[in-house]
């Protein structure tokens, strides 16, 4: 756990605290979404420029897919193929972190597992990027995990792919959309959760679950008269001024802002890079836990991933509790939350390889 952050706090400051972690949740931050219009979109898709934040591999095939999931939202998503590559390969859909987009975390992971030979798609989730649904910049944890579902149905699809040797990996808020779509989707046959937030935990309990009944009570009336605003002015209200600092934040927020707000990982599109989330993106998160069935993976084969310092490190611990066998928590030493993002030689990429190669073998 990070010790910046307060475990209690009294007054006016909880409530304060609480409405922050609510409305912040996790890793999000740039520019109002107004400022990424949604029409840009499709035209963003021509081509296969490159637009990420990671230098490209000469080890792998990238192209710009589209498919759509089971509520009719086009999803947008990046493909990678080994340069050398057969046929009934196995494959592994690959989202998060929670406000980011394909071009950045989620694109790296996908990158590196297709220069080990696995097909991998990573993509963008609804409403956010390139990808389709509106409003733009909110999220839902039941459309969020059936958008792995819908890349899992893509990629299964491809002609050099098995359906029988499909994995997933998600990232940071991502990875616990990932453990859910796996305990309800039987194709997929390993998941891999790194760095792993559970959202629907952090919005309704706050971080270290210090958020009471009557803090929570506030922040649901709270959000539910923005409704009615949002309902008078005929779009959502979004947050301001994201991830920007401001001087005496959590080291985990400034983690966030260097990674996300500077030309580390900084994308125009990604939630996390200025544009902040809708103010009542927090509702349908706050009762609807969705660890509730993890035990159900089994008995399929989960590796949560965390590094030792991280703030967020008690959502894999709980998560690794609750799973059924078999499962392993792999703790990385030293590292924090964002250093799973991006450091290559952090992430064990190689445990990644071995853990797949044996759960999906043909």
């Amino acid at each position: 756990m990070n010790s910046n952050v307060p475990t209690t706090q009294n007054g006016n400051d909880q409530l304060d605290l609480a409405r922050r972690d609510l409305l912040k949740v996790a890793s999000v931050g740039a520019i109002a979404s107004a400022l990424v219009p949604y029409a840009s979109a499709a035209s963003a898709q021509t081509g296969d420029v490159w637009d990420k934040v990671f230098p490209k591999s000469d080890l792998v095939d990238h192209r710009k897919v589209r498919f759509t999931n089971r509520y009719g939202i086009e999803l947008a998503g990046d493909l990678y193929m080994p340069k050398s590559r057969g046929t009934s390969m196995p494959a592994i859909v690959v989202g998060g972190p929670f406000g980011a987009v394909k071009e950045q975390s989620s694109g790296l992971y996908a990158q590196v597992m297709a220069e080990r030979g696995f097909v991998t798609v990573a993509f963008d989730g609804s409403f956010t990027g390139e990808s389709g649904g509106q409003p733009r910049n909110i999220a839902s944890p039941d459309i969020n995990t059936e958008d792995f579902s819908a890349a899992v149905d893509f990629i299964g699809n491809l002609p050099d792919v098995d359906q029988k040797r499909i994995g997933m990996i998600g990232v940071c808020g991502w990875g616990g959309m990932a453990l859910n779509a796996a305990a309800v989707d039987k194709r997929v046959k390993a998941v891999v959760a790194s760095t792993m937030y559970d959202m629907t935990r952090v919005m309704s309990k706050g971080y270290n679950d210090v958020v009471t009944l009557e803090q929570r009570t506030q922040s649901l009336e709270q959000m539910s008269r923005q409704r009615s605003a949002d309902a008078k002015a005929g779009s959502p209200e979004h947050m301001k001024e994201y991830n920007v600092l401001k001087g005496g934040e959590p080291q985990f927020q400034v983690d966030y802002h260097d990674y996300y707000m500077t030309p580390r990982g900084y994308h125009k599109r990604a939630v996390n890079s200025g544009n902040g989330w809708s103010l009542t993106t927090p509702l349908s998160f706050m009762n609807m836990p969705i660890l509730s069935y993890i035990a159900e993976i089994s008995p399929r084969p989960l590796l949560l991933v965390h590094g030792e310092n991280a703030h967020s490190r008690y959502f894999s611990e709980t998560a690794y509790a609750a799973a059924a066998e078999p499962k392993e928590l792999l703790i990385i030493p030293g590292a924090s939350h964002v250093d799973l993002y991006d450091k290559v030689k952090i992430i064990p990429f190689d445990r990644f390889e071995a853990f797949f190669e044996q759960h999906l073998s043909a």
